[in-house]
């Protein structure tokens, strides 16, 4: 059922719970909601800017987790709403929506599934999903149907796209390297891994995992003697290794700045986490290169190039969104963004206009991890598989094969629908849990 608070000239709670409230649990949840009163109907009409119903927010987790230490039970969620003058009040269309009345239905997800369909032409399917395949690559799944003797299946072909999109296979990293007619015998992955063939010497992991790490000082651990009880601290030498990890961002920080930017900034922070069986993320970084900003028209370099018609947000919007994105993910987790650099550049030759105009973002960091941590294992037939994290939703997927293409090719609703959303207070659980066992 649902109990709906209202601070007076302020927000509305919304609360799902199992049962009825009790009257000590009223009262401790007008404490929680800086007394706000418990409105006697179960829904109020007028127009409310909240978050979507289908994404349970991390403050929504946080606040369940809290009735539960003030022993409220059965509640399931808790969501804060605004009162909107109308239908035109501005809001963030990919956290938020408009409801025309707070009641249970704000929560009411229909749970209908879709049916695995057989796809009878790759090619066309390709198209409308957003795939990003190339033409051989339609082959090469054309052939395996055939080799098989059925129809692949929708998620078949969505997964092949994703592990098989440049953005997990590097494609054109790895890819033949032909300039002016000669092929070169190295590609340019191989070239960029030189570097770590030629001075090896303090090199630990790198090019195998998600983070590289390098040989770190022996250092003291202070951490709880055990982590599954309260428990005293201790003191423990251990041997260190230090973590580096940078990686892009760009066509979701494009697309939606401040959860582009922010998923940036957590993707790397996750990618620390799991390197080798377990490391600690310390401090991160952010990069960000757009076209010019013509902020306030006093760069003369700017002012010679006319500005295009930006297909999401400008690049002064990227810029400001991006970087308030990167730093609240830091923020909320417990990492500070401690630097970073920002280039700005267009250029105009043959009659063609150059610039970033599908942003740069590059979020880096470093930490550490014990060195007897440092390596993965590998798996074995029978090892047990446990997924940690939140609820996982639609959004997201398909970024890695969207983020193959020029942006704008596949359309608003794709291009929106593959922007993660970020949830720091989530993964921080996470990286909780990681730590833990690892100390």
């Amino acid at each position: 059922m649902v109990s709906i608070f209202h601070l007076p000239k302020g927000q509305y709670y919304l609360l799902k719970s199992k049962a009825g409230l009790s009257k000590a649990d009223i009262e401790k949840l007008k404490w929680l909601f800086n007394e706000a009163e418990l409105l006697e109907q179960d829904h109020v009409k007028g127009f409310f800017v909240g978050p979507r119903k289908e994404m349970i927010t991390p403050w929504s987790t946080n606040a369940v987790e809290i009735t539960q230490n003030m022993g409220i039970e059965g509640i399931e969620r808790i969501e804060v709403f605004k009162k909107a003058e109308g239908e035109e009040a501005t809001f963030d269309p990919m956290l938020e929506r408009m409801y025309k009345c707070l009641d249970e239905k704000s929560f009411d997800i229909p749970e209908a599934v879709e049916p695995i369909r057989n796809v009878e032409d790759i090619h066309t399917f390709n198209n409308d999903e957003g795939l990003a395949l190339s033409n051989d690559e339609v082959e090469y799944l054309e052939n395996i149907s055939e080799k098989i003797g059925r129809q692949l299946s929708d998620s078949e072909i969505y997964g092949f796209a994703q592990i098989n999109s440049e953005h997990c296979r590097h494609k054109i990293f790895n890819g033949t390297f032909i300039i002016d007619g000669e092929e070169k015998q190295e590609s340019l992955f191989a070239m960029i891994k030189k570097t770590s063939e030629k001075s090896p010497d303090n090199l630990v992991s790198a090019y195998k995992d998600n983070v590289a790490f390098i040989v770190g000082p022996v250092i003291e651990q202070f951490a709880p003697k055990s982590h599954d009880k309260a428990d005293f601290f201790e003191i423990k030498e251990i041997q260190s290794v230090l973590s580096l990890k940078a990686e892009t961002h760009n066509f979701p920080t494009t697309v939606e700045p401040f959860n582009g930017a922010s998923t940036g900034s957590g993707g790397e922070i996750r990618d620390r986490l799991a390197g080798g069986k377990a490391s600690w993320p310390l401090a991160g970084t952010a990069v960000y290169m757009t076209s010019y900003t013509r902020k306030d028209g006093s760069k003369d370099w700017e002012n010679s190039i006319k500005p295009r018609n930006w297909l999401y947000q400008t690049p002064e919007e990227i810029l400001i969104k991006a970087s308030d994105g990167a730093s609240d993910f830091g923020n909320k987790f417990g990492q500070p963004l401690i630097n970073g650099s920002l280039l700005t550049f267009e250029h105009e030759e043959a009659g063609k206009t150059y610039g970033y105009d599908k942003v740069i973002m590059l979020a880096g960091g470093v930490g550490f991890a014990n060195a007897i941590d440092a390596l993965k294992d590998t798996p074995e037939e029978g090892d047990i598989i446990v997924v940690l994290g939140g609820d996982n939703y639609r959004i997201g997927m398909g970024g890695g094969a969207v983020s193959s293409v020029a942006t704008g090719e596949f359309g608003n609703a794709i291009e929106l629908n593959a922007v993660q959303r970020a949830n720091p207070e989530m993964q921080k659980r996470v990286a909780n849990a990681i730590r833990a066992m690892s100390e």
